[in-house]
Formats: structure tokens, sequence, C-alpha cells
């Protein structure tokens, strides 16, 4: 079943990450992607006391032009036509001369953050981030608009990400008392890598506090409508819901559909109910549905689903940031806290639209949302629970296919 709209019814590098991409050497180990290595270019090195008429004439069958030696390894960069990497590397391997010939492949700095409750933070190796993150961290002129009960002002982890406050409910603070925003900020963009607390998916974006939610927990639907139309008009590249009810609005509708014409990414919580029953925003087709699931790719047992959801992420006991003063979820004295929901699934999503629209590869919101949801891996459930299989932020910042189980 596909969502429709519905009108009437109503969520210093410290040291540098990830998966340093193994190259083969002559005629082993497993083919690297196109993106994976430099165009034009590949890697050969001839036996000791080659003639260099033999050598020449290697490099006249490859199609290759010698363009620099790596001093004392006596490898060749060479020049090839672009598009004819692995068709030269072939040729050369066929020169009894050639000790080993590869394309000139990359390795990624492995970079893991230092801030000291990552260890914890489960769902980042279990989406891959580390490795998206060896290829991008994010950028502040990427905002994610965090549409909830607030940010915490003073949090050491969300003071320097927060670039704009507005409050539309009838609290007399944009401050969270609630609890609930400032879990789901830090998710979606904690500080990281500064040696304190929990990182953020997408690490460098900036965050809008956009309050639609009281300090009960719940907003109307006018609040929310409002802060849509804010988020988008005022730059916001990704908007973040993580709110919902069984019953529909034409007016955030309507606001959710101005805000994807205006080029924004939204995501939205698929509900805790535990049962297929549509929630909304996240029903609506320009909201990216998200259900939660646990350290072993199970559907948590609190989230909706069906295949109006489009995609999983890791929901289930999720480290993050809460409120360093009074709020109804916490209390007082808790600067870092446990939480279970689709909405703490929601965020990492939205983390990952944020990575995406940083690396420059997307130029509008539906090259972000399909990239997210062609790169979720298959695990059990695809199809049936949700659209697209688990969040992988590694697939969706390079843009290839997820995996199956």
């Amino acid at each position: 079943m596909r969502k429709k709209p519905n009108s009437r019814l109503w969520v210093v590098v410290a040291v540098l990450v990830a998966a340093a991409l193994l190259l083969p050497q002559a005629g082993t180990g497993p083919a690297l992607a196109t993106d994976e290595f430099v165009p034009g270019e590949v890697l050969v090195k001839f036996r000791p006391g080659t003639p260099g008429a033999e050598v020449a004439a290697a490099h006249r069958q490859a199609g290759g032009q010698p363009r620099e030696v790596i001093p004392a390894i006596d490898v060749q960069v060479v020049r090839v036509p672009a598009g004819r990497e692995r068709a030269a590397v072939e040729a050369y391997r066929r020169s009894p001369n050639v000790v080993f010939a590869e394309v000139n492949g990359f390795y990624a700095a492995i970079w893991t953050p230092n801030d000291p409750y990552y260890g914890q933070q489960w769902q980042y190796p279990k989406i891959q981030a580390p490795d998206a993150w060896a290829v991008v961290t994010g950028t502040s002129q990427v905002a994610i608009a965090i549409l909830d009960t607030g940010i915490d002002q003073s949090h050491e982890d969300l003071r320097s990400k927060v670039a704009q406050n507005v409050n539309f409910t009838t609290s007399g603070s944009f401050d969270d008392k609630y609890g609930h925003g400032t879990h789901v900020a830090g998710s979606a963009a904690a500080a990281t890598n500064n040696g304190l607390g929990v990182a953020g998916t997408c690490p460098n974006c900036a965050l809008y506090n956009v309050k639609v939610l009281g300090d009960n927990g719940s907003g109307a639907w006018s609040w929310i409508a409002n802060g849509i139309v804010w988020a988008a008009d005022n730059g916001a590249k990704v908007i973040n819901m993580s709110l919902g009810g069984s019953t529909g609005s034409s007016t955030v509708e309507d606001a959710v559909n101005y805000a994807w014409n205006k080029g924004v990414v939204l995501v939205a919580a698929a509900g805790n109910s535990g049962s297929s029953a549509p929630s909304y925003p996240a029903y609506y087709a320009n909201v990216i549905a998200v259900a939660a699931t646990d350290q072993n790719d199970n559907k948590a047992s609190f989230s909706n689903y069906g295949t109006w959801v489009d995609i999983a992420a890791p929901g289930v006991s999720i480290l993050s940031t809460a409120p360093d003063h009074r709020n109804r979820i916490w209390g007082f004295g808790v600067k870092y806290g446990t939480l279970s929901g689709t909405s703490m699934a929601s965020p990492h999503v939205a983390g990952v639209a944020g990575l995406v629209w940083s690396t420059g590869a997307c130029g509008t919101n539906s090259c972000v949302r399909s990239r997210i949801e062609n790169g979720a891996d298959k695990i059990a459930g695809t199809g049936t629970y949700w659209a697209n299989g688990r969040l992988n932020a590694y697939n969706a910042v390079v843009g290839r296919t997820g995996s199956s189980p």
C-alpha cells in the first residue's frame, strides 16, 4: 500500500573513521566500485631489470602513459582513458614483466569520535555511520529543524549547534521543559568529537530549534503547521518531526506539501502503538515515515509498521542528550539518558539526510530521499514492516543500494 494524502484523517580530528577499503592485488580481492578509485589512473610495478623497450611496449598495449614513479618501490602511476581503468589493469597483468597492476584506489581515514559515551551508542556502527563520516561529517550550511518540545539552550553538547530558535506554543520559553526535543536533537546533530557526551548523526550540521510542542509534550496542529512553514522559509534543509497522532490534518498536510515543494526533506516518527494503523504526519506522501528497530535489527515491539512506513532506523535504548535543567522526563541532574521510540529512530534518518545534503551530490530533496531509501539494508521485515529496509548512512552518502540479509 502506498502512502496517500488524506485530507480528513489525522511524529584536531582525533582518530579519523571508517572502513579502510582493501585494494585488490593482481588477480585477487573484490573489485572496487567506480567511486572508490581515481578515474583515469592505474598503478603498475614492473619486474626489476625489465628492459625499457618492453616496459614501453606494455604501456602501448594497455593504452597507458606513465605520469610518475613512486620513489623506493618503483611503482608507476599511469594515466589511462577514464572508464578503461579495469581493462588497462587486465592488459598490464597479461605481461610477464608486470609484478602487479591495480586501480588507484582510496583508503578512508579512520575517524572515531572521542565523545566519552560514543561507545554506548550502538546505533552508529549498525547504520555504518563511521564509514559515512569518513566521507562527510556535515556542514553548518545544512540545518536540521527539530520540531519538538524545544532544545536545551545551555547543554554542553548542543549550545554550539543551535543556530535559530522560534516558539509557536503558548509556553513562555523556547527552551525544553519536557525533555523530548533535547534528546531528539542530540541524536540528529549533537556536537561530536568534542570530548564531551555523545555523538550526533550529522556532526557538523546546524540545528534549528522549532518549538511546536508545549511543556506538556503536546502541540496544536496550527503550531506544527507554523513550524513547518517557518523552517522551510528560513532555510532548513531537513525537518524532523518526532511527533504524531492517529488523525490527519489538512492544515498540517498543506504545510508538509509546502515545505516539500520548497525543497525540504521531511522525516517523521511512524508511531508507537505497535500497529499498522497510519500515524500522521508520517503517513503523508511527502514525509519519510520511520519505524524503530533494536540492536538485532528486529522491529521494536512498540513500533508502528506497514508498507506505508518508508524505512526503519535504530530506536531502542538510544543514548542521547537530556536537558541539564529540571524537566518532565528526566527530572533534574541528568545530562545524558536513554529513551526508546520511533521518536528516537526518526532523527537518525534526519541526520543522514543532513549528511547527504552536505556531500553536494544531490540538488533536490527527491534525490536525498531516494538515496536514503534505496540505500537501506533489506533486513528481515522489509516489504512487510517497512518498504525499504533499515537505514544505512554510508550507502546513502555514497549512493549505493542497500544489501540483503
